[in-house]
């Protein structure tokens, strides 16, 4: 399970208010009715996603509670689900939190030099968080797409048969805010076998 790191940095003051905006607020009644009235608890995880997307990436003490408020449940059963599950940071992250695959089919691929690209090019650790804040970098467990090894994760999109090159050119591209192409690399359409593509 992973939490990225802060590197001991003074993040800007964080409010320790969390209340839902009026659109999420809309969106958790359109959740809570797909489960049964007496099994609300249920929405804990699309509840914590919404809370976290709210709150910049990453799931306050205050935005935990106002979760557990909203589905009537205790603080600490919500804890229990947002530290088992690595989807959810319980730490402020970068404006790209970028999670590299480290499972058996990415590192026979190469996913070991990613990390030593992403450490360059984004200026941090795995596990840490950029001076500037841009970047968080994490090393994770199986994303789900071995048959186009190695991939990472970026945000919510999944960058797949990289390499040295073409990953530091995505994270080079984020820096520089140029827009970037998602999904394969070699423009292989779902999980086709491997062959040359035109990209």
């Amino acid at each position: 399970m992973h939490h990225p790191g802060t590197n001991n940095k003074v993040y800007k003051k964080i409010n320790d208010n969390f209340e839902w905006s009026s659109e999420n607020f809309k969106k958790i009644s359109e959740i809570i009715k797909k489960y049964p009235s007496n099994r609300i608890q249920s929405a804990v995880i699309p509840l914590l996603d919404l809370a976290q997307r709210q709150n910049n990436g990453w799931l306050s003490k205050n935005s935990m509670e106002k979760v557990a408020e909203t589905l009537s449940m205790s603080y600490i059963r919500v804890l229990e689900v947002a530290t088992f599950y690595s989807m959810f940071n319980l730490e402020p992250i970068g404006k790209n939190f970028v999670q590299i695959c480290r499972t058996t089919p990415c590192w026979l691929r190469g996913s070991d030099k990613l990390s030593k690209v992403a450490q360059e090019v984004c200026e941090t650790n795995i596990g840490e968080t950029s001076d500037n804040e841009i970047f968080t970098v994490v090393e994770v467990e199986c994303l789900g797409a071995c048959c186009n090894a190695p991939m990472v994760q970026i945000n919510d999109d999944y960058y797949e048969d990289l390499d040295e090159e073409s990953f530091k050119k995505i994270l080079q591209d984020l820096k520089d805010n140029k827009s970037i192409k998602v999904g394969s690399q070699i423009g292989r359409k779902s999980s086709q076998p491997e062959r040359k593509f035109d990209a």
